[in-house]
């Protein structure tokens, strides 16, 4: 009886959940239309106060992630951005490390020296020496001491001590220094000796009347088998000449070629020319075009194209005088 009962109760309601259901979907008026609206308007209610009050809350996950990202790129260009200055400074010390020893091949050609190619490794006082440099080269490559070093633009200076991997070379400028120089143009030698000034040197002229222009420019004169220095080297030019012609002491200030506060590629010239290359090192000085009439003159060089890194220099022999046409 009971289970009979129960089963008309579970029909009835049954048929009235399906009453109501076909009611509600036919025009959406039913009778659980009015609650189903204020439900829905409590629950939109609770959810934009629950957007509102979670979203800043909820937003800190995204933009830690995202500030993650952000830093992530900026480091990486920061390293894109160091890589790229690194390649360019060292693109730029090669072509500079190029040009050098360009321009020591092209004085070794010149004057028929035969060299080993060096770095200098170091810079500082050796010994009695106050001016002194270590090149990167020494007696497993054949160096000895008293060689002539020399660079693109003239003599360095000579070696003092040889090690197995390493040289000492003493500058032309230290103040212990003195080499034979002979003046370009001419046979007139003298004693050249350094002040310790890296842009100052000493000429003293064996020939009181001996005729110096400023601006000459000086090679060695040569030691015996080229120790310590060999012949035709270019030194420097005259840039101040203090006393007359016949006078007791005459001594000419001489700018040297070489920058002694700037030298990275050096040669060792471990066998000197067979006979003295005299003044053919040297580069060529300017030539001035004789103008033709309203032209402006304009001076060109030939020869050897680092004259401009050198500075000229003056042929103290007399020149003819242009024929008239």
């Amino acid at each position: 009886m009971f289970q009979r009962r129960a089963r008309v109760v579970i029909a009835v309601l049954i048929v009235v959940s399906l009453t109501f259901a076909i009611l509600d979907l036919r025009g959406g008026k039913g009778p659980f239309a009015t609650f189903r609206s204020v439900v829905g308007t409590a629950l939109g209610g609770v959810e934009r106060a629950g957007a509102t009050i979670f979203s800043p809350i909820l937003a800190i996950g995204d933009w830690w992630g995202t500030w993650g990202d952000q830093r992530d790129q900026i480091n990486t260009l920061q390293a894109e951005n160091q890589a790229l200055s690194d390649l360019v400074r060292r693109s730029a010390q090669d072509r500079a490390r190029a040009d050098a020893l360009d321009g020591l091949l092209r004085v070794a050609g010149a004057g028929r020296y035969r060299i080993t190619p060096a770095e200098v490794i170091a810079v500082g006082p050796e010994q009695e020496f106050s001016w002194a440099i270590t090149i990167d080269i020494g007696t497993q490559d054949g160096i000895e001491r008293d060689m002539s070093v020399i660079n693109a633009d003239g003599l360095v200076g000579r070696v003092s001590a040889v090690h197995r991997t390493t040289s000492t070379v003493v500058l032309i400028v230290d103040p212990a220094m003195s080499v034979g120089a002979r003046i370009a143009g001419s046979d007139e030698v003298g004693i050249l000796s350094g002040t310790g000034d890296q842009n100052s040197l000493e000429f003293q002229m064996l020939n009181p009347l001996a005729n110096v222009d400023i601006g000459t420019a000086l090679v060695t004169f040569g030691s015996k088998n080229g120790k310590p220095y060999a012949p035709g080297i270019p030194i420097g030019e005259v840039t101040e000449v203090r006393g007359t012609a016949g006078q007791l002491t005459r001594v000419a200030a001489i700018k040297p070629f070489a920058r002694m506060s700037a030298l990275s590629i050096v040669g060792v010239v471990v066998r000197p020319p067979r006979t003295d290359p005299r003044d053919s090192v040297l580069p060529a000085r300017p030539q001035e075009v004789t103008p033709s009439l309203g032209a402006t003159p304009v001076p060109s060089t030939t020869g050897n194209p680092s004259a401009a890194t050198r500075g000229s220099w003056s042929d103290p022999s007399p020149q003819p005088s242009p024929k008239a046409s």
